[in-house]
């Protein structure tokens, strides 16, 4: 007998094979639609830079030297007999700081003194005799060659005195170089020698040294190239040099400190030193404290001139790959993350000087460097701005 099948039972088979069919077509894998989806664009905080006037400052380096400096050397020999001084405290000019047995200069001085008497009675003597034998030989009553003679002897006797005259003052000044004073005021240091001690006249040896501290020199030293390409960017007009005048000088003490007082650009040395390529700058500071003192490593700050176009990016910006080549992150025009190599110049307070690579309007990426790379899209919120959500 055969079995006849109804419309509706045919409908309902071709509606479970459907979905038969469906389920396994979409029975693979679970979630296979949801990670084929890319990810999200990383979130990164940019800074819109723009040119601006930046004042370019140089810090060189230095070390500091006396104002006046005097070296005290005997000019006469003999035993010092006193030293009236304490080592290392202030001495003014003219003070006597060491005093050598003048007895033996005393001696010369009185000798020299009665020999120019001598010289004066025989002047004396000689003058007489000249005028009274110009009178005589008027009248013939001495030959011509008396007279003569007579003339002569009275020249000599004059040369005499003045010779004497030279020897008394020699002895004079013999005996005020026993007495050592000081040339300059300023600071004297510990002394070479003590009473009782035999020095010489114009010895090697230093007896001690005076130096003037106040006000002081810092001597830097700047490289010819770098001095040379300031000069060639001041002629570009890429660099603004200030006004003629003082430049003012800041230092920069060796625990990192900020000395007090500014000083003041004093001399400019005009010739290249051949061993160092470097040119040395000397600055005049005021020292009235002391804290300077010869000898001490420093740094000075002085301003170049201003920059108009100078970009500034935060220190968090700037990296440097292995040949040490800065570098910083940038969004292109098309959301990516693009390496753009720059030229630093200084920095200037919590920013780097940019003077090339980077043009004003560029979005450079402070935060966020750490989850990107170069040429991979990025999602950009400019720093300060509130968060925004993140894409799904």
């Amino acid at each position: 007998m055969q079995t006849r099948r109804t419309p509706l039972l045919d409908s309902l088979a071709v509606a479970a094979l459907s979905a038969t069919l469906l389920a396994a077509c979409s029975g693979g894998e679970p979630g296979a639609a949801a990670r084929s989806a890319p990810p999200p664009a990383p979130m990164v905080t940019v800074v819109t830079v723009q040119a601006e006037a930046v004042p370019m400052v140089a810090e060189l380096p230095g070390r500091t030297a006396p104002y006046l400096i005097a070296e005290l050397r005997p000019q006469v020999t003999g035993i010092v007999k006193e030293r009236p001084f304490t080592e290392g405290s202030e001495v003014k000019a003219g003070q006597v700081l060491y005093q050598i047995d003048p007895a033996p200069y005393q001696a010369a001085h009185a000798s020299a003194a009665a020999d120019l008497a001598r010289a004066e009675a025989n002047l004396h003597a000689a003058r007489l005799k000249a005028e009274r034998y110009a009178e005589l030989v008027r009248i013939e009553a001495v030959s011509r060659q008396a007279n003569d003679d007579a003339a002569a002897a009275l020249g000599q006797a004059r040369a005499e005195v003045a010779a004497a005259k030279a020897a008394l003052e020699k002895a004079k000044i013999d005996l005020d170089y026993t007495r050592v004073k000081s040339p300059i005021t300023g600071r004297i240091g510990r002394s070479a020698v003590t009473p009782g001690a035999l020095v010489t006249a114009n010895q090697d040896a230093v007896l001690a040294t005076v130096q003037q501290l106040d006000p002081i020199y810092v001597d830097l030293t700047q490289s010819s190239v770098e001095l040379l390409r300031l000069r060639r960017e001041i002629a570009a007009g890429r660099l603004q040099a200030g006004a003629k005048g003082e430049v003012p000088v800041k230092l920069i003490l060796e625990d990192g400190s900020e000395y007090a007082a500014e000083g003041r650009l004093a001399v400019a040395e005009v010739t290249v030193d051949e061993g160092t390529g470097s040119v040395t700058l000397r600055a005049r500071f005021p020292n009235p404290k002391g804290e300077l003192l010869p000898g001490m490593y420093v740094r000075a700050r002085l301003p170049q001139g201003v920059r108009s176009d100078a970009i500034l990016v935060p220190h968090a910006a700037l990296s440097r790959d292995a040949r040490g080549t800065a570098l910083v992150m940038v969004v292109d025009g098309e959301g990516k993350a693009e390496a753009r190599p720059v030229t630093v110049a200084q920095s200037f307070g919590e920013r780097w000087v940019i003077t090339g690579g980077l043009a004003g309007g560029e979005r450079v990426i402070v935060e966020g460097l750490q989850k990107i790379r170069p040429g991979a899209p990025v999602q950009a919120q400019e720093a300060g701005a509130a968060p925004a959500a993140p894409a799904r």
